[in-house]
């Protein structure tokens, strides 16, 4: 069964923590936005979904607290412009604790539009529309869960018809995969990693390669850890070893997840990916980025223009408490790295597969609204 890196009950919101991962399965708190902002930044939870998913409901749970501890005779004099205003605050710092991930920054958005709108509704008091927006942040894990599932089938269909038009006698695949994005990564089954699992549930799944996916290890630690506890077969290869495998193998497809998708088709997607795609089309093989529509950054034009994070040199000196590196030696550590979208086979999304060039269609038709 697959894992649920958000657990979220009322007034209650939960998260596993990744870090501890694969050798211990425990649950944190998030009580406020702070913490929220905290685990994110830490990395307690990861992939662009899930953590968009978990600051919106850190706000739903910190509002929740706001109509406990201010009396009601308070409540009444604050207004919705009160509430706007904090709202509008909080997103945009929780907007800060990832800057290469735009799903937070999509959200946060659609969530301050919809309470906008509340606003000249004189007849709507601040305690019912601090719950409608409650309401509607409650929706995003469910339809998060439902989108990733309509990806995982458009992958899945597209995998299977690219080999039926080319070697029917393929019926079974090997896929290779970098970084997690599964149901950690999610609200409980994946992008990239969901397109695996539907494989999987078709029988059609061979064996699905996972990279190591340093210097954090979210494959070796992650992915392999939900493969193996649904007992999917797998190997762990390390980031190295990519070129042999090809040249050894026969590796069908190779699916990704995206952290930012910009308007050319040009994609931000953990570190390594890029290597991966150069690779793909050396050795002919198609090569799918799965990535739902709130990941699609409307304002970038060209990959260029994506913002990389830079994370801190321990990351690169340490595995755990163990020293691998010098402190003399200076490190260069980007968490991301921008696949160029002419090495794209196609884009996965919950409306369909498209290919790199039909991103301002998908737009016009999906998004005008955002």
């Amino acid at each position: 069964m697959a894992l649920r890196s958000i657990v979220y009950r009322g007034s209650e919101l939960k998260i596993i923590n990744q870090l501890l991962l694969p050798g211990e399965l425990k649950y944190e708190d998030i009580r406020t936005t702070e913490d929220a902002f905290k685990a994110i930044k830490e990395m307690q939870i990861r992939g662009a979904p899930a953590i968009a998913i978990l600051a919106m409901l850190s706000i739903a749970v910190e509002s929740k607290d706001l109509n406990v501890l201010i009396d009601r005779e308070k409540l009444r004099r604050l207004s919705k412009l009160d509430y706007l205003h904090y709202l509008k605050s909080q997103t945009d710092y929780l907007c800060s604790s990832r800057p290469t991930a735009v799903n937070i920054r999509n959200e946060s958005d659609k969530l301050i539009k919809f309470y906008d709108q509340l606003i000249d509704h004189t007849e709507i008091e601040l305690e019912q529309s601090v719950d409608m927006l409650i309401k509607e942040i409650e929706k995003l894990p469910e339809q998060d869960l439902n989108l990733n599932k309509s990806i995982g089938k458009h992958g899945a269909d597209a995998i299977i018809d690219y080999w039926a038009s080319k070697d029917a006698s393929v019926q079974q695949f090997n896929v290779l995969t970098i970084c997690n994005t599964g149901s950690l990564a999610t609200c409980g089954y994946g992008t990239a990693l969901g397109i695996v699992r539907r494989l999987n549930e078709l029988d059609k799944l061979k064996c699905c390669y996972a990279t190591e996916t340093r210097p954090y290890n979210q494959g070796s630690r992650l992915t392999a850890y939900e493969l193996s506890n649904e007992k999917i077969n797998s190997k762990l290869i390390c980031d190295n070893m990519v070129a042999s495998l090809m040249k050894k193998e026969t590796i069908h497809a190779v699916v990704v997840g995206a952290d930012r998708l910009v308007m050319n088709g040009d994609f931000a997607n953990k570190i390594g990916t890029y290597q991966l795609a150069v690779l793909s089309k050396n050795f002919n093989v198609p090569f799918y980025v799965a990535c739902p529509l709130s990941t699609i950054d409307t304002v970038k034009q060209h990959g260029d223009e994506i913002v990389i994070e830079q994370r801190p040199s321990y990351e690169m000196r340490f595995i755990g408490s163990t020293r691998i590196a010098p402190d003399e030696i200076e490190c260069w550590n980007p968490a991301f790295d921008v696949v160029d979208c002419e090495l794209t086979t196609l884009i996965i999304t919950e409306v369909g597969s498209i290919p790199t060039n039909s991103v301002t269609q998908l737009v016009s038709k999906h998004l005008t609204n955002i």
